[in-house]
């Protein structure tokens, strides 16, 4: 499909990714920036909602917009949602991703919608990833190279949608088919992506069918980050860089995962021509047209131009502290599609090593993380110490090492460890932070105390010591406080229905009737004695008589809702409170008992 579609088309044969990454190589196509501009320099970060999208400027030119993406990378959450009507992001039940067959089914569906409107359509793929399982035919026809199978089953998906898209889109129609990233499969020691910026994962297809565009090859070097202005140009909204035209640039490109994770120098790419130049501590250059393998280092007789030198050395370094994924249900499914980022603030260090020295570590990075994030603690403990033994500064290694230790309740180990870890970063919140949350699990919690309040005070948004600190709150008997920390933890994350119940009785017993309210009616459990006796408390006499109404016999509170509803039925006046009041009696425990003979409703 991809060939048929080259030959109607133009196909830029030296068109480069932004960074070896779903996420944030996507954010530089839908806003038209670098990654040092738009923010997002890996995935299970979050684009700033000050960030202009191309969905937002074509949904206001009079545009509906829809996109249907196949990764949790990609969810709606990480930002990249405004400005389409429509964002499918919805995954198979405890999966991360859907295959490109499914996703096609849910395009073409949306397509069978006839509408007047122009449409912006963004359609994701993500079959070719780890762990390479195509589905049949072609699982059988590429057993040995799975990988090509994936692309072959994404290629026959492409041809139906471009064939549907063609067939049922009235009018002038321009397509773009471009990869986000490549795959190392070994090259340079990379078996995947993120981590290096050779071309096995920044050299990227990108064709063009539309007006404008003469069908052929071009050869200079481009950015994918210009599949914004390109969009923009045919919507006439602004042709300033399009690839309709001939803008020559010097091609940037990063990969900061390294950096941003383990303290790593940082990686910056300029491709002018035919020549590549990597800086990362050192400078690379490669004939990428003569040596695309990249084997022949040129830069001893490379002689880099003015624009070359300025590109790398002007490019803006990320700052670690950028918010990333913060829930175990994030990392969980980011992990399940091989990506795992670092949750702490990276250790930057004058004599920190390249990438490209550090391969022998990739593998073994990314399967500690991943055990860990799936918490598999004894698993993931001899691969901790085996990083640390390589790469002894690695903060973020270290601290998942003190908190596995921490989590299977060897605290001997886990105190050790967080020792090692304060003498790496002494004045990291990160640190503190991991050193509070195991004294919280532990029965010396009360040290956690000062350790916790420090950290919520200075960094108010962070999810785990304000769980931690709610946890201990609820432990010193503070309960409107705990309850305060619930409702912001609850407006930062999605609860479960647990949480919500508990939050519910703890707002009950504080007398916090309507945030108690509000959570039974949120967790939709069967909680209905307590929304009973709260729509009592708050007079919502008809609610608490439909609620008390619902209450089983079976339900050890049973006599309660009894007692309550006979209060609630003499205070609606209705017809037979007598005979609820008498059956309240009747039916009576220890409790109610008493309070019935108290209660001057019933008098």
């Amino acid at each position: 499909a991809f060939n048929a579609l080259a030959a109607r088309g133009r196909r830029f044969r030296q068109a480069y990714a932004t960074v070896p990454q779903t996420l944030a190589s996507h954010a530089s196509m839908l806003t038209g920036l670098y990654p040092a501009r738009h923010g997002v320099h890996e995935n299970g970060r979050y684009l700033s909602d000050r960030v202009p999208l191309l969905s937002e400027r074509l949904h206001t030119a009079g545009y509906r917009t829809a996109a249907f993406v196949s990764a949790f990378a990609l969810a709606r959450r990480f930002g990249l949602a405004r400005g389409f009507d429509v964002y499918d992001d919805q995954t198979p039940p405890r999966l991360a991703e859907r295959r490109s067959a499914e996703t096609t089914d849910r395009v073409l569906t949306y397509l069978s919608r006839p509408s007047s409107q122009p449409l912006f359509l963004w359609v994701h793929y993500y079959d070719p990833h780890y762990p390479y399982e195509p589905p049949e035919p072609f699982r059988t026809r590429f057993a040995k190279k799975p990988y090509l199978g994936e692309i072959a089953a994404m290629d026959e998906q492409m041809g139906r949608l471009v064939a549907a898209f063609e067939q049922r889109i009235a009018g002038p129609k321009a397509i773009v088919i471009v990869g986000d990233h490549g795959e190392g499969l070994g090259e340079h020691g990379e078996a995947q992506h993120g981590n290096l910026l050779y071309q096995a994962t920044m050299h990227v297809p990108l064709l063009l069918l539309g007006p404008g565009i003469a069908p052929g090859t071009t050869d200079a070097p481009v950015s994918i980050r210009r599949v914004f202005h390109t969009m923009l140009d045919w919507a006439s909204l602004d042709a300033a860089k399009s690839l309709r035209g001939s803008d020559q640039e010097v091609v940037v490109g990063e990969a900061m995962k390294p950096f941003l994770d383990f303290g790593w120098l940082p990686q910056v790419m300029a491709i002018e021509g035919r020549f590549k130049t990597i800086a990362a501590g050192q400078i690379e250059v490669y004939d990428v047209i003569a040596d695309p393998a990249e084997a022949h280092n040129l830069a001893a007789e490379a002689n880099l131009s003015r624009s070359v030198r300025a590109a790398l050395k002007d490019y803006p370094l990320p700052s670690p502290e950028a918010p990333h994924a913060s829930t175990d249900e994030e990392r969980r499914k980011l992990a399940s599609l091989g990506y795992v980022g670092a949750t702490t603030k990276p250790v930057v260090r004058p004599d920190a090593p390249r990438p490209v020295d550090m391969v022998r570590l990739f593998d073994v990075l990314d399967r500690a993380a991943s055990l860990f994030v799936h918490e598999q603690y004894a698993a993931a403990i001899p691969l901790l110490e085996r990083i640390l033994e390589q790469d002894p500064h690695n903060l973020d290694s270290a601290l998942r090492l003190a908190t596995a230790y921490s989590s299977l309740g060897r605290e001997k180990e886990a105190v050790a460890a967080f020792r090692k870890a304060e003498a790496i970063a002494p004045d990291s919140e990160d640190v503190r932070t991991y050193l509070a949350l195991h004294y919280a699990r532990t029965r010396e919690w009360s040290r956690a105390v000062p350790l916790l309040e420090r950290i919520v005070s200075e960094s108010p948004d962070r999810l785990p010591p304000l769980e931690a600190l709610a946890v201990i709150r609820q432990r010193q008997g503070r309960i409107e406080e705990a309850v305060r920390l619930r409702q912001k933890i609850y407006s930062m994350r999605t609860p479960t229905a647990a949480e919500l119940v508990q939050l519910g009785e703890m707002a009950m017993a504080s007398g916090q009737t309507a945030v108690a309210i509000d959570a039974f009616e949120k967790a939709h459990s069967d909680h209905e004695l307590e929304l009973g006796v709260l729509y009592l408390a708050a007079g919502r006499l008809q609610d608490a008589k439909e609620a008390l109404d619902r209450v089983p016999p079976s339900n050890p509170g049973y006599a309660m809702a009894l007692f309550k509803r006979a209060q609630v039925s003499v205070l609606l006046q209705e017809p037979d409170h007598a005979s609820r009041i008498e059956a309240a009696r009747q039916h009576a425990d220890a409790t109610t008992r008493e309070l019935i003979a108290r209660e001057r409703l019933f008098r």
